[in-house]
């Protein structure tokens, strides 16, 4: 993510930022890719906290108009988790805008947010014919670490569900290629393999003993789908990561030049190998202060293959769809 510019003065601003340092009212214009102080601002502004531009006073922002049900205001937390959930979708969204996806450019169909609140019993997330459902309950840490360590995760965060689901939602965009769906069944495997069989038998027997020379992680191997989402969501943790690494003023020996910029870099498997030793030493920061690795992957030669597909499709994937 990319360090903005104050339009009103010194200092810089951040993605999430709702005001300058001084006080000055900032909204986020995603088409522009910068902060102005001009409205209309996002209907939902005072509601979660949006900061983004509208089309016009009164309505919705891009993204939360992407939004078609919001969480029940009445249930505990609702509404301070659907403002945490709404952010997360924000930061992805604006990612993939990086790569031209769901950008008025973007001749393809949109997702469609179903944001849920938990009652008694979990909201199960997913991806079914452009709707993508969260639970917003997954915003609270407490829960949240709750269920990454029951299923014995690595990684749990509201960006990356996000980044998951949304995967979901690009592969039925690309599906309507033909050329896609043979490339994809020859690389990830035929996803019209029974998806509650296999959730089922990999929830019984886990994953496969040899699962970290084929997959990204262990839930990757559960099936074709799965394998994609969790590879495609690596993909947008390692390019994000390399342009968070960038725009905060950090240098490497790996990098190619100065003002490289990690969403236009062609080359997957350059994109990859910087990614790959910029997380390696801030794993090695983060042990400094006894924190878990902020990136606890190890990703072998043939997930660095699914990564190049991945990042091929991804790249090109928006135009024409």
């Amino acid at each position: 993510m990319r360090v903005f510019a104050n339009p009103v003065g010194a200092g810089a601003l951040w993605f999430d930022n709702l005001a300058t340092a001084q006080g000055t009212p900032v909204a986020y214009d995603p088409q522009a890719r910068a902060f102005i102080t001009m409205p209309p601002f996002c209907a939902n502004r005072e509601v979660i906290g949006c900061n983004w531009i509208a089309p016009e006073q009164g309505a919705f922002c891009r993204a939360c108009a992407m939004t078609e049900l919001a969480p029940d205001p009445s249930i505990p937390d609702a509404m301070p988790n659907w403002a945490q959930t709404e952010a997360a979708k924000r930061w992805v969204l604006d990612n993939l805008g990086r790569w031209n996806w769901f950008r008025p450019e973007d001749p393809g169909t949109r997702p469609v947010f179903h944001m849920l609140a938990e009652g008694p019993t979990p909201v199960p997330m997913g991806h079914v014919g452009g709707v993508v459902t969260i639970s917003v309950a997954e915003a609270d840490p407490v829960l949240r670490t709750t269920r990454r360590e029951a299923l014995e995760e690595p990684y749990r965060t509201m960006i990356g569900h996000m980044r998951h689901e949304i995967s979901h939602m690009l592969w039925w965009r690309l599906s309507l290629r033909e050329d896609f769906l043979e490339a994809f069944r020859a690389m990830f495997g035929d996803e019209r393999e029974d998806y509650p069989e296999a959730l089922q038998r990999y929830y019984h027997n886990g994953p496969p003993p040899d699962w970290r020379s084929n997959f990204v992680s262990t839930y990757a191997a559960a099936h074709p789908h799965e394998d994609w989402a969790e590879t495609a969501s690596h993909l947008l943790h390692l390019t994000d990561i390399a342009d968070s690494f960038v725009a905060a003023g950090l240098s490497s020996t790996d990098l190619p030049h100065l003002g490289w910029d990690p969403y236009m870099e062609a080359d997957a498997e350059e994109l990859i190998h910087i990614a790959t030793h910029q997380v390696m030493a801030v794993n090695h920061i983060n042990r400094a202060m006894g924190l878990s690795d902020l990136y606890p992957f190890v990703l072998s030669e043939r997930v660095r293959r699914k990564l190049v597909f991945m990042h091929d499709w991804l790249r090109r994937g928006a135009q024409g769809l």
